[in-house]
């Protein structure tokens, strides 16, 4: 079994910043290959947000946090980040991350390709 808990959500304003990290447990270490995270607000569908591959040198981002959000991995802490800065209140979301489990295709946006997900984190941009 493959477990995923993520931390570091929080409250901040308008400019600020915040890391958020993914933890994974369970299955090996082949089991994390390409990571996702994605958000979701209340009465919204899950929007991607970021995408990274095993060694970290490719990653892909939403258009509405390109520029602004950063995702990195530290595989020896089977571990993923998200660095989002200059956050904005619709950047106000329960954040997730997730593994992509399918066998073909590289980074990918849509959510039916993520198996194994988190419980969330909570961050809230105030005006």
């Amino acid at each position: 079994q493959v477990q995923l808990v993520e931390s570091g959500g929080g409250l901040v304003q308008t400019g600020g910043s915040l890391r958020v990290s993914c933890a994974a447990t369970g299955g090996s270490f082949s089991s994390y290959v390409n990571m996702g995270w994605f958000r979701q607000a209340p009465g919204k569908e899950r929007e991607f947000v970021a995408a990274i591959n095993w060694g970290g040198g490719s990653t892909l981002y939403a258009d509405s946090v390109k520029g602004r959000f950063s995702c990195s991995r530290d595989n020896a802490k089977n571990t993923v980040y998200l660095q989002m800065n200059n956050l904005r209140p619709e950047d106000t979301a329960v954040y997730y991350c997730a593994v992509d489990t399918t066998p073909i295709g590289g980074l990918k946006r849509t959510v039916r390709f993520y198996t194994y997900w988190g419980q969330g984190t909570q961050v809230t941009v105030s005006s």
